[in-house]
């Protein structure tokens, strides 16, 4: 059976509350059964949960059976990749350890059947958000990281509950699209574009579905999110083509 490259992101397990996500987790436990007899390669490109951070030896309880999961597949031979967020930037090394499964902190890029891809999760890059970029700078550097390991979890993990609940996603901030000069990722591809050629650029964060031709080679992808739209991405050697899940 030909196989397949897939690509999501924001699965935001954890809000708006433990019974929504559960709900979300087992749609999105059929989506990766339904695509693991065709899956070469699995990339879950950020915010899979809506906070993540790991102590020396406590982690986020719950999302246990999606963990159990990803287990499963990478057991099988298929190869799990797991891009760092703005929600869950504080992956450290259990799920490589406990699952096999790789994390990237930055950018990836790859390179499969001579299509060139550029990976991120989207969060800091393009013009703007300058407010976020320093607090990027900040949450992601490994003095504050330890910091505030020294919180305990439960005083630790009720501050980081509190933060995700006054995001854009607990608002419920509708993402409108207006036009590719003011898609701020396709803006930032297009200047990647000046420099080094790249068939797909694939981001998450956005919230929105998009597929957008960049030029007559390139083109913009984004993965969207799984509370709204159960969207993603299939690479099927040929083309890259974005899709969605139990979509009514």
């Amino acid at each position: 059976m030909k196989k397949n490259i897939y690509f999501a992101s924001d699965f935001h397990l954890g809000a708006p509350n433990h019974a929504e996500s559960r709900k979300r987790e087992d749609r999105i436990l059929r989506w990766l059964s339904s695509i693991t007899p065709t899956c070469s390669e699995l990339f879950l490109m950020g915010d899979i949960f809506d906070f993540w951070f790991e102590y020396s030896t406590v982690v986020p309880k719950g999302f246990v059976r999606l963990q159990g999961k990803l287990a499963e597949m990478t057991d099988a031979g298929i190869k799990v990749y797991f891009f760092k967020g703005n929600h869950d930037m504080w992956v450290n090394t259990y799920f490589s350890e406990e699952m096999g499964i790789e994390i990237v902190s930055d950018e990836l890029i790859i390179e499969r059947e001579g299509k060139r891809f550029f990976l991120h999760h989207g969060d800091g890059l393009g013009p703007g958000d300058r407010k976020y970029k320093f607090l990027r700078k900040i949450f992601r550097n490994p003095v504050c990281q330890w910091l505030f390991g020294l919180v305990p979890p439960r005083i630790g993990l009720g501050i980081a509950n509190w933060w995700s609940g006054s995001s854009r996603l607990a608002n419920s901030k509708e993402e409108v699209f207006s036009d590719v000069e003011h898609e701020w990722l396709a803006v930032y591809a297009k200047e990647m574009l000046l420099k080094v050629h790249f068939d797909y650029f694939v981001f998450g964060h956005r919230h929105l579905p998009l597929d957008i031709n960049l030029n007559d080679k390139s083109k913009y992808v984004n993965l969207g999110e799984w509370i709204n739209f159960n969207s993603y991405a299939v690479f099927d050697g040929n083309d890259l083509s974005l899709k969605y899940f139990e979509k009514v």
